[in-house]
């Protein structure tokens, strides 16, 4: 079956992020995620799975371990587990970019104080 954000499942998050599952398995995690701009996400770490974000429009900022990235469309950041990270969105437009995790982030995230 061809997937889309048209016909994926939907979600919201962070009050007006959006989040579409185009893969949702247990080792496998694919989401197409759109991030307004000056969102953020809470700073976070996984203990088992790796994530790579790959931006496919806009530009999306990745703090990773105290370090700040700036990465733009068509590029990407590879995520390995127990990195403390946090998704920012510091542009004047919103973005788009994929989320894959493996294996799936699902009762695997753990939240850091603000």
């Amino acid at each position: 079956m061809i997937v889309s954000k048209q016909n994926a499942e939907h979600y919201s998050w962070g009050g007006d992020c959006d989040g579409w599952h185009l893969v949702k398995g247990s080792s496998l995690s694919i989401i197409h995620e759109k991030m307004p701009a000056g969102r953020t996400e809470l700073r976070h770490y996984h203990c088992v799975a790796q994530q790579f974000f790959f931006v496919l429009a806009g530009e999306l900022t990745m703090e990773l371990e105290g370090e700040f990235y700036v990465v733009n469309a068509g590029e990407g950041i590879s995520v390995p587990p127990q990195a403390r990270h946090q998704a920012r969105n510091e542009s004047l437009d919103n973005t788009e970019f994929l989320v894959i995790s493996e294996p799936t982030t699902r009762g695997d995230r753990i939240n850091q104080e603000a």
